[in-house]
């Protein structure tokens, strides 16, 4: 057994290795490296795939972000509800265009944008709920949906780590990142679906919103050399759409092994005390897996981190600090379930390449860390 990766990149290259391979060649033989048939393909193949009507790839995940709240015509100033216990990419897109995030607490059930709250924090400014499906499970599109239709916002989806995702509520049904107004994810190239670089893209069904992001990614032109709003050079490069062509078929495999992964996982730490299990999927939405994490109730998850290191077992804390207590965010407000689980969360390898024989030696040392 080799050295336990956290996401096993050069497996899965190994696995696509000769159809990777073609794709390189037929882009590079084709000339066509920026913008061209490939990434065009590409687009409409993940819009079949995911259902929706648009995407528009561009550069990298906070690029998308930061053009979809572009294409929503805010004002300086403007308020953006988005969880604090999430990446950056989200307050740093927010921030760039001179609007404000709010931070709205997550439950500790699902680590997702806690509905119950964001009433109380929609001021006269607020144009924007933007919540992150974080770890692979969508947030409760149908109340936040709901929200947004009574104040007369936008819902904008971070999904960049819930790719294969769906969600099955009463009011709508899709993928993740499709129901909303506008949704974005990433292909940084441990995701779900990743490629050999930086890469994003945009998802909506409004035609408006689309023809806008569409502008704004390219130099705000719509015309070559008219330049009709100030905009980005954001782009999604033919190669690494090549690469996310070969990906893509097998987007639904990585899904299901990511989820046995899961399944072994908490089947293996159902009768340790101090460890709480993620939920396999929520009421409404299935899990996609991006990482498998756990709360570590004790206070060992530093210990325990150690230990596992020393084993020769990688794992990841997602997120040591939350938004809200960040330097270049910072508020003086107290969030308690966000900055809770940022003292308590560890995460495991999860990959489509993880072995058996891997994944038995990583819960075979949990198991031996809390025995003693």
């Amino acid at each position: 057994m080799g050295a336990i990766q956290m996401v096993n990149l050069q497996a899965q290259y190994n696995r696509f290795q000769s159809d990777i391979r073609d794709a390189f060649e037929r882009v590079c033989h084709s000339g066509a490296f920026i913008k061209g048939s490939e990434v065009s393909t590409f687009e409409q193949e993940l819009a079949v795939k995911l259902n929706v009507k648009h995407v528009i790839g561009v550069a990298n995940g906070t690029d998308a972000l930061q053009i979809a709240l572009m294409a929503l015509d805010l004002s300086p100033g403007d308020e953006v509800i988005i969880p604090a216990f999430a990446y950056a990419a989200l307050p740093e897109a927010v921030l760039l265009l001179g609007l404000k995030p709010v931070f709205v607490d997550v439950s500790e059930l699902d680590f997702l944008i806690n509905p119950d709250l964001i009433i109380a924090k929609i001021t006269n400014r607020t144009r924007v709920i933007a919540p992150v499906h974080l770890f692979g499970l969508t947030a409760n599109m149908d109340v936040l949906g709901e929200i947004a239709e009574q104040h007369g916002l936008f819902l904008l989806e971070d999904a960049a780590q819930s790719m294969g995702s769906l969600f099955c509520g009463e009011r709508c049904f899709g993928s993740s990142g499709t129901l909303g107004h506008i949704g974005t994810t990433s292909f940084f190239p441990s995701k779900n679906l990743g490629c050999y670089g930086d890469g994003g893209a945009i998802f909506t069904n409004d035609d408006i919103l689309a023809e806008k992001a569409r502008m704004i990614a390219n130099h705000g032109q719509r015309k070559k050399y008219y330049h009709e709003v100030i905009g980005l050079n954001s782009r999604l490069d033919a190669l690494q759409a090549a690469i996310l062509r070969v990906k893509l078929p097998h987007l639904d495999s990585f899904i299901y092994r990511r989820n046995q992964v899961a399944l072994l996982y908490s089947d293996s730490f159902r009768e340790i005390s101090q460890l709480k299990i993620p939920a396999l999927n929520s009421e409404k939405s299935t899990h996609a897996f991006h990482q498998y994490t756990l709360i570590i109730r004790d206070g060992s998850r530093n210990e325990l981190s150690e230990y596992l290191a020393q084993k020769g077992i990688p794992s990841m804390i997602y997120y040591p600090l939350p938004l809200h207590q960040q330097k270049a965010y910072s508020t003086a407000e107290r969030i308690p379930v966000s900055e809770k689980l940022c003292e308590e969360v560890i995460s495991l390898p999860i990959c489509p390449e993880l072995t058996d024989e891997e994944q038995l030696e990583i819960v075979k040392n949990i198991k031996s860390f809390y025995k003693s």
